[in-house]
């Protein structure tokens, strides 16, 4: 039987140190996090650099921000019981992105659950809970990122092993939502997926989801239980306002029109930068002919928003067509860095002044390339925990 047991060092180990702090006079209006708490947490959003040259990312500059003043007073009146509640609070990493998970831990000032995960010789998933999570809220990250299904299944099991455990509430934390682009029927006898995986969810005994950046917002309505969406658009605004872009010289482009609305949402952030949109036609699966551009980016750095880069079809034709169009730089922005094959080849081409992307996806290092910076969502995510867990509003984070 081949053992993929996890083992992490405990949450008192010191957090990383990422860096110096800048203050962004460009995004100031944007909520952060609050370093002022009993446990201990760290209020800086992490980013590495990718830098071949020594093989080693280096890590550029951050912002540090502080909650607004009327969440101050709740969360201090909180913060007295935060102590007590830690006990009832358990999280645990599936093997799918465990780094993400320990810093998640790390914000939290909490240690990883004790959690056994095997394979057997055939293939088949085994977990063991090493601990009691009797009357617990426990939380799961686990991705659905490539192996789709074994991570997939491997959070089925996850989630049944900690209903029979009896704990009291089961939330999947799924940074990334596998699946997530079969959400509608395009063509005839197609399935829908999408719904599908939810169901699975639901049924192997989960609570409550708390995903980022879902596909489409439908998605959310294929779960028969309450689904937090965690937008990631702070991590990399905050990220893009460090950069100090003059804001006449910003464009927004949305590489398809099924994504107007984030790119619009996203410009309006940018000091409500205009919007210009790629129109694109599919011929099929990861393939993507772009036709024109509906919009004017003579001149302009051109910042393309999507929720993920896959094979990078859609993102390099689009970059070569504004450049065609005259933009004078071409940024890349996703929260998911799947990168399929041949998307490193492609992205890497210099068609793209930076790809910035989120560790909501592990990046193996042979993927990384001069361009790539990868920025963490690790502070949102246990921000976003520790609000479900105090019954707290989420939504205030992304107004």
């Amino acid at each position: 039987m081949a053992s993929l047991a996890l083992s992490f060092p405990p949450a008192a180990a010191k957090t990383p140190s990422y860096l110096s702090s800048s203050s962004s006079t460009f995004f100031s209006s944007f909520l952060s996090f609050t370093t002022s708490q009993s446990h201990s947490r760290n209020s800086v959003f992490a980013s590495i650099k990718c830098d071949l040259g020594n093989g080693n990312p280096s890590i550029p500059i951050i912002n540090e921000r502080t909650l607004p003043k009327f969440l101050e007073s709740a969360r201090m009146e909180k913060s007295a019981n935060r102590t007590n509640n830690n006990t009832r609070l358990k999280l645990f990493s599936g093997t799918a992105n465990p780094a993400l998970s320990q810093e998640i831990a790390w914000y939290m000032g909490l240690d990883l659950g004790k959690i056994k995960i095997k394979r057997f010789a055939d293939g088949e998933i085994y977990v063991q809970l090493e601990e009691s999570v009797r009357g617990c809220d426990v939380y799961l990250v686990q991705p659905t990122c490539t192996p789709t299904n074994e991570n997939l299944m491997e959070l089925l099991i996850m989630v049944d092993a900690c209903r029979r455990a009896s704990a009291k509430k089961v939330t999947a934390v799924i940074p990334y939502f596998g699946y997530a682009r079969a959400d509608r029927k395009t063509q005839g006898r197609e399935s829908i997926a999408a719904k599908l995986v939810a169901n699975l969810i639901t049924e192997a005994g989960a609570d409550r989801v708390l995903a980022c950046d879902l596909h489409s917002g439908q998605s959310m309505g294929y779960f028969d239980i309450p689904v937090d969406h965690v937008y990631c658009q702070p991590v990399i605004l905050d990220y893009l306002a460090s950069k100090s872009i003059a804001a006449e010289d910003l464009v927004v482009v949305s590489p398809d029109v099924g994504g107007v609305a984030r790119a619009r949402a996203f410009a309006k952030k940018l000091s409500d930068a205009p919007l210009a949109i790629v129109d694109k036609r599919r011929s099929g699966h990861n393939v993507a002919e772009v036709m024109n551009l509906i919009g004017d980016v003579k001149g302009k750095v051109a910042v393309m928003v999507d929720d993920m880069i896959d094979t990078a079809g859609t993102i390099v034709k689009g970059a070569a067509l504004l450049h065609q169009e005259g933009a004078r730089e071409v940024y890349a922005c996703c929260t998911h860095a799947v990168f399929s094959p041949p998307a490193i080849e492609r992205l890497s081409g210099g068609l793209l002044q930076e790809v910035i992307v989120t560790n909501t996806l592990p990046v193996a290092e042979k993927n990384y390339f001069p361009q790539l910076t990868i920025l963490s969502v690790a502070n949102l995510l246990g921000e976003t925990i520790w609000r479900v867990h105090d019954d707290s509003s989420v939504s205030s984070i992304f107004l």
